[in-house]
C-alpha cells in the first residue's frame, strides 16, 4: 500500500519529473451525487441536498444528495436482502468474491488518475500525493484482500469422545462502514477489502465533507459486477452515521473517526451489542536520541508531522529530541517548515494544500494561538497563509512542555512540537502520559535502545528509524482511546467474521 510517506513523496516528484505521472484533471467532472442504494443511483428521501465544498478556494463543487434515517433504513434493507442465505452474494463461490475484488481494483487502476484528481479537488491534498498514495494503497488493497477471499477457514478440532468437531469462520452480517475525510478512498478500502472478501454486505457513509470518490466508487462496485445490495453508499451528516449505528438490522460498525465520537458511537452501538471496530485519535510520540542521524531524523519528523497537512491520525505531533542534539534539530526543522511549499495542490511542486473546511482551519489558528500565550516558543508561521482556501503556514514551536495544549490536544493540522527531554526511561513515561495509543516512532543507530523503547511505548504502531510505513500485510489500530481493533492483515480478515463451533456425533458401526 503506502510505503515510507516521505520517500514516496521524492518518488512522485522524480516521476513528474520524468513525464512518467499524468497530468491532472484539474477541473474532474462529477459524475455522481446521488444516494447508491441496490446497485441504483436514487435522490434523499425527503429531498435534503448539501453543497461539497473545495478547500482551496471554497466554491461549491457539487451539491450532493443528503440521506437520512429513512434512506439509511432503504439501504440496511438492501444490504439484508443481499445477505439472506440462498441470495447470489451468499451463494456465490468464495474464489469468485476474489475476482470481484480484483475487478473493483482494475477499474481504480483504469480511472486512477480522474479518481486522484476528484480526491485532490474535494480533499484538498496535492494530486501526486493522491496519485501515488492513497489511489496505489486503495488498489493494493483490494487486490491483497481479494487473495483472502478463498483462504478464511476455519479448523479441524480433535475432542474427546466419538465426534467429529470443526469450526466455521461465517460473515458477521450486514455492516455499517462510517469514512472520515482525511483520506477518503483509502480508508473506504480499508473497510471495504475484508468486508467484501468474508462475504459480508454493507451500508457505507463517506464524511459529508468528502462524498465524491466514495460516489464514483460505488458505481465502480456495479460495474465490477457486484450483485445488487451487496454494497450502499449514503452521503449525509451525523444523524445518517447515528441511524446507522443504532439500526437493529446492522451487525456490526466500523469507524474511523476522532475519539469523541468514537465514544458516541460505542454508546449507539451499545443497545444492540453490535461488533465495533474504531481506529480513533492520537497524539502520537516521535522520539529522537542523540545518537540519531540527524539529517534524516529532521527530515523523516518533518513528514511524521506535516504529511497530509498535519491531516494523519498518526501523525509524529509530539517530537521528543534529545537534550543534546535538540537546539540543532530545531533550528533544522524550521529552515525546513520555511522551504516547505504550499499552495495550489493540482501543481507538481506543492507539498501542502489546504486544511479540509473552516471548521479545522479555525481550530488549528486557535490552538496556535494557545501554544503562544502558554509560553511556548513560536519558531516559524503560526498565521493563515493567503486570503482564499483553508490555507495554514507550516508551523514549528519549541521549549513546548507537557501540560501544553498543543502537547495534549490531537491538532490535526500542520503544527509541530519539538520537546526537550534527557534520559529513556524519562521518555517512555511522558510518551505514555496520554489519552491516546496509536503510534510512535523512534530514531537512533543503537538497537538495543530501540528495543527498550518498544518495549516500553504503548502504541499499536512503533516505526524506528522511519516514520509513517505502511502496507496492506501490516496490522493498524490503537492501545488506549485509540481505538479497538486492528485493519489490515489477516487482523483486518477477523473483524469481519464469526466462529461457529459444530460439534456432529459420529454412528458407531452396528455390529
Amino acid at each position: 500500500m503506502i510505503r515510507n510517506l516521505s520517500k514516496t513523496l521524492k518518488l512522485q516528484k522524480a516521476h513528474f519529473a520524468t513525464a512518467t505521472a499524468p497530468a491532472p484533471h484539474t477541473t474532474p467532472d462529477v459524475l455522481y451525487t446521488g444516494i447508491f442504494i441496490n446497485n441504483e443511483w436514487v435522490k434523499s428521501a425527503d429531498g435534503k441536498t448539501f453543497p461539497s465544498v473545495n478547500p482551496t478556494n471554497e466554491k461549491v463543487i457539487a451539491d450532493i444528495q443528503q440521506g437520512g434515517k429513512t434512506d439509511i433504513d432503504k439501504a440496511v434493507q438492501a444490504a439484508k436482502d443481499a445477505f439472506k442465505l440462498g441470495s447470489p452474494w451468499r451463494t456465490m463461490d468464495a474464489s469468485h468474491r476474489g475476482y470481484l475484488l480484483n475487478k473493483l481494483a482494475d477499474l481504480i487502476e483504469r480511472d486512477r488518475t480522474y479518481i486522484a484528481s476528484l480526491e485532490t479537488l474535494d480533499n484538498g491534498k496535492p494530486f501526486l500525493a493522491a496519485y501515488y498514495g492513497d489511489v496505489a494503497g486503495t488498489i493494493k488493497n483490494l487486490r491483497y484482500y481479494a487473495g483472502w477471499a478463498d483462504k478464511n477457514h476455519g479448523k479441524v478440532l480433535p475432542t474427546d469422545g466419538k465426534y467429529f468437531a470443526y469450526t466455521r469462520h461465517e460473515p458477521v452480517g450486514v455492516c455499517g462502514q462510517i469514512i472520515p475525510w482525511n483520506f477518503p478512498l483509502l480508508m473506504a478500502a480499508w473497510k471495504l477489502g475484508p468486508a467484501l472478501a468474508t462475504g459480508n454486505t454493507l451500508v457505507l457513509k463517506p464524511a459529508e465533507q468528502t462524498p465524491l470518490t466514495a460516489l464514483y466508487l460505488a458505481q465502480l462496485v456495479k460495474e465490477a459486477g457486484f450483485p445488487e445490495g451487496v454494497v450502499n453508499v449514503v452521503p449525509g451528516f451525523g444523524d445518517a452515521g447515528a441511524a446507522l449505528v443504532e439500526h437493529p438490522d446492522v451487525d456490526k460498525i466500523a469507524f474511523t473517526g476522532s475519539t469523541e465520537v468514537g465514544k458516541l458511537i460505542q454508546k449507539g452501538a451499545a443497545g444492540t451489542v453490535k461488533r465495533i471496530t474504531l481506529e480513533l485519535g492520537g497524539k502520537s510520540p516521535n522520539i529522537i536520541l542523540n545518537d540519531a542521524d540527524l539529517n534524516h531524523a529532521v527530515e523523516q519528523s518533518h513528514m511524521a508531522l506535516f504529511y497530509n497537512m498535519g491531516q494523519c491520525c498518526c501523525a509524529g505531533s509530539r517530537t521528543f529530541v534529545q537534550d543534546k542534539i535538540y537546539d540543532k534539530f530545531v533550528e533544522m526543522s524550521a529552515e525546513r517548515a520555511k522551504r516547505r511549499i504550499v499552495g495550489n495542490p493540482f501543481d507538481p511542486k506543492t507539498e501542502q494544500g489546504p486544511q479540509i473546511d473552516s471548521e479545522q482551519h479555525e481550530k488549528i489558528l486557535s490552538l496556535i494561538e494557545s501554544g503562544k500565550k502558554q509560553g511556548a516558543n513560536l519558531v516559524t508561521g503560526g498565521k493563515r497563509q493567503g486570503d482564499a482556501g483553508f490555507f495554514v503556514e507550516p508551523t514549528v514551536f519549541a521549549d513546548v512542555k507537557d501540560d501544553m495544549d498543543i502537547a495534549k490536544i490531537e491538532i490535526f493540522g500542520p503544527v509541530q512540537q519539538i520537546i526537550k527531554f534527557s534520559d529513556l526511561d524519562e521518555v517512555i513515561a511522558r510518551a505514555n502520559n496520554s489519552e491516546y495509543g496509536l503510534a510512535a516512532g523512534v530514531f537512533t543507530k543503537d538497537l538495543d535502545k530501540a528495543n527498550y523503547l518498544i518495549q516500553g511505548l504503548r502504541a499499536g504502531t512503533v516505526w524506528v528509524n522511519d516514520y509513517n510505513v505502511f502496507g496492506q500485510q501490516v496490522p493498524f489500530g490503537g492501545f488506549k482511546q485509540s481505538g479497538l481493533g486492528r485493519e489490515n492483515g489477516p487482523y483486518g480478515i477477523n473483524n469481519y467474521t464469526e466462529v461457529k463451533s459444530v460439534v456432529v456425533r459420529l454412528t458407531e458401526k452396528n455390529s
